[in-house]
């Protein structure tokens, strides 16, 4: 058992990845503004800290005690704030997190960063190959992009400073939380079934996703082989499909101008990102799709229902 501390535990992703993580036998501490109420988090320790002052946030990690430190805690909307206050905060965050846990002696350090990274929505974008994967060269199209780009590069700054210490990035798709496949809004405010019937509303992440209890697998996974992998990697972790009714193949060509012989190699609904690396060396693998879980919330039973 692990004692991990979880920035950004309140949130979205947050709440699923500390009670996978709590399920799996770890100590979870989740830092965040607020303590929140939950029930995903009943079973962590929460404190309230301004994560973007570094001294609060550095006596909090040292106080801490912990073995690994996971850091979600950001602005994790595009546009949903102005561009600077977007940049100043995320990247006062990754500062004040991640250094604050390389001056308390942290020994697994991991960020959480964003496939936006790789710029695709702005206008003219091709990449040079799908499936995406780690090797595509990133160029961030908005302040959010460019913020998680900032998280990655950040790590490997303090990498370069600290070789005793193991770092690791993550690019999480499109985050689905457990309640979202019952009809829960998704982040961006349309139910899963709108965003399968409607393509237009996912061709904006390249239909790409991933149930948050398989980010919480792949958490655990990641902490324990970080120590044997090598230092400072970065994975992509998504779904094994496509969040799309059609084949990507037709589909990315509508959205994506210029995209039909790129697009032309992935078969049947196969992703447009790859979680090849997260399979090759943690021997993760996600354990859930839109079909079995849509499939799995049409015959759950209604809530009220007498037993």
């Amino acid at each position: 058992m692990s004692r991990i501390v979880v920035t950004g535990g309140a949130g979205r992703l947050g709440r699923s990845l500390v009670a996978g993580l709590a399920e799996r036998g770890h100590d979870v501490l989740s830092l965040d503004h607020a303590v929140s109420a939950a029930p995903q988090l009943a079973d962590a320790e929460q404190r309230a800290v301004d994560l973007t002052d570094a001294d609060a946030t550095a006596s909090a990690l040292r106080e801490a005690k912990a073995d690994a430190v996971i850091h979600l805690a950001a602005i994790a909307v595009p546009f949903s704030a102005p561009e600077d206050v977007i940049l100043r905060t995320n990247a006062a965050l990754a500062m004040s997190v991640l250094g604050g846990a390389v001056q308390a002696g942290i020994g697994r350090v991991v960020a959480a960063s964003s496939p936006t990274v790789l710029g695709y929505g702005a206008p003219g974008w091709l990449p040079d190959r799908f499936p995406l994967d780690e090797r595509t060269a990133p160029a961030p199209s908005n302040a959010y992009a460019l913020s998680k780009h900032l998280v990655e590069q950040t790590l490997a700054m303090l990498r370069r400073q600290r070789d005793d210490i193991r770092f690791a990035a993550f690019r999480p798709c499109y985050v689905i939380a457990p309640e979202e496949w019952a009809g829960a809004p998704t982040q961006q405010g349309h139910t899963v079934r709108e965003r399968l019937d409607d393509p237009a509303l996912s061709a904006p992440a390249l239909f790409n996703y991933v149930d948050a209890r398989d980010v919480a697998a792949f958490a655990d996974a990641l902490l324990q082989a970080m120590p044997e992998i090598p230092n400072g990697e970065t994975f992509f972790v998504g779904a094994d499909d496509a969040l799309a009714r059609e084949p990507l193949a037709e589909l990315l060509p509508r959205f994506v101008p210029g995209s039909d012989q790129l697009a032309a190699v992935l078969t049947g609904t196969a992703p447009a990102f790859s979680n090849a690396r997260a399979r090759r060396l943690l021997g993760w693998r996600p354990e859930r799709s839109w079909r079995t879980e849509l499939e799995s919330a049409d015959h759950a039973e209604p809530l009220g229902a007498s037993a």
